[in-house]
């Protein structure tokens, strides 16, 4: 009998790690709150030689090439609408940049005809047994799987049920962030280009699939707010009390708020669990070591999932010896990755008008701007086992 697993969240982690685990014949669920895949987003990058190889294995890499976007540059702006710095699109472009909607979608259509997926549902409690989990859900009845994976984000469900409430584990860093989409009706190019003031961006460009559309960015510094993360109207107007008052194009975008088909709103904040599993339940993605926004979050999703699900695959079902193998492999490649996301919001917000012309002054400089995009290129790495191979080679031996 195959082993019944259960991920939580079909965002990227989820499916990614669902492809996998299929193609090792595992019982695969998805189950995802959302009652579809979310479409939107901003586009997500990926960097270095570890992230292409997991692609690459995966055979999704040149679908990725083929809807990769080039990269996005980046141009801020005073209140005047005076050019204060301009940011190259291989800046934050990584080695291979595309729309989060279409990495999702590609990941959803490699997994879906050998995974079951469940939209509109979610775990609402999980009771493990020396067999089993146990997992009651919001609408569904309950059923057993013999593992559950929490691929649910930065605000894990399954986190808090397994392993405590998120404030144990989530630490905010000081900003919000929101994104949205729009007519384009004012031309925009390709690219952001953002009214920067200290402490706040308020950003928008043209989509690259659809230069009809555009893509609305904004980021603000914020002590900790209290807000429901499932209704958007308080968040559209903490949106809108966080930029009242500033000209340029932000009351335009503002107003185009309520008529957005989906607005993404949260803190910049970093998720750091002391151990990623426990029993039969572990962590991958965000919900382990997220970083919101420059933390190379999608890359290393990706990483983890073919790792938890090679050494699942490696260790025939023995989930501890595999959890621990898969945590020891990655905990330090990943913390290494999430440190960017310490720094997001003071690099695109600096919370001062001294910082803010300081980074100014520094990036317009053009030896400066190289050795960033130089360090940029320095992508630690981790040494990956070839599971398909080891697991073929095992099979030839044994068979």
């Amino acid at each position: 009998m195959s082993t019944k697993v259960l991920i939580s969240g079909a965002s990227i982690a989820g499916p990614a790690l669902a492809h996998w685990l299929a193609r090792y014949g595992f019982e695969v669920t998805v189950v995802e709150l959302a009652p579809a895949l979310r479409a939107g987003g901003q586009d997500v990058d990926f960097r270095g030689r570890t992230h292409l190889t997991v692609l690459e294995r995966m055979g999704v890499l040149e679908e990725l090439r083929a809807v990769g976007t080039g990269g996005s540059p980046m141009t801020f702006v005073g209140p005047d609408g005076r050019r204060l710095l301009h940011l190259p699109a291989e800046f934050a472009g990584g080695d291979l940049e595309v729309p989060r909607g279409e990495l999702a979608q590609l990941l959803h259509r490699h997994s879906s005809t050998r995974a079951e997926y469940v939209f509109g549902d979610s775990v609402t409690a999980l009771e493990e047994t020396p067999r089993a989990v146990r997992v009651t859900f919001r609408h569904a009845a309950p059923r057993e799987f013999d593992l559950v994976i929490g691929a649910d984000g930065l605000h894990s469900t399954v986190r808090r049920l397994a392993f405590g409430p998120e404030r144990n584990h989530v630490r905010h860093l000081g900003y919000y962030a929101a994104t949205w989409q729009l007519p384009n009706d004012l031309g925009l190019p390709v690219g952001g280009v953002g009214l920067n003031v200290p402490g706040r961006l308020m950003s928008v460009g043209a989509a690259h699939r659809d230069p009809s559309r555009a893509g609305a960015f904004c980021l603000f510094a914020s002590p900790e707010l209290p807000y429901d993360r499932h209704d958007a109207a308080p968040q559209r107007a903490l949106v809108r009390a966080a930029f009242a008052g500033l000209g340029w194009r932000v009351p335009y975008l503002l107003e185009t708020l309520d008529a957005a088909p989906e607005l993404y709103f949260d803190s910049i904040s970093r998720a750091d669990v002391p151990v990623w599993s426990t029993g039969r339940i572990a962590l991958i993605g965000d919900a382990a070591c997220g970083a919101t926004i420059g933390g190379m979050g999608t890359g290393t999703a990706v990483v983890a999932a073919y790792v938890l699900a090679g050494e699942l695959a490696r260790a025939r079902g023995d989930h501890r010896t595999a959890f621990d193998r898969y945590e020891k492999l990655l905990r330090g490649y990943a913390r290494g990755c999430q440190k960017g996301g310490d720094r997001t919001g003071p690099f695109l917000a600096p919370r001062t008008a001294a910082g803010l012309r300081f980074r100014n002054a520094l990036l317009n400089r053009r030896w400066a701007l190289d050795r960033m995009l130089e360090l940029g290129k320095r992508v630690s790495g981790v040494e990956l086992p070839d599971y398909e191979r080891e697991l073929s080679r095992r099979s030839t031996v044994t068979g």
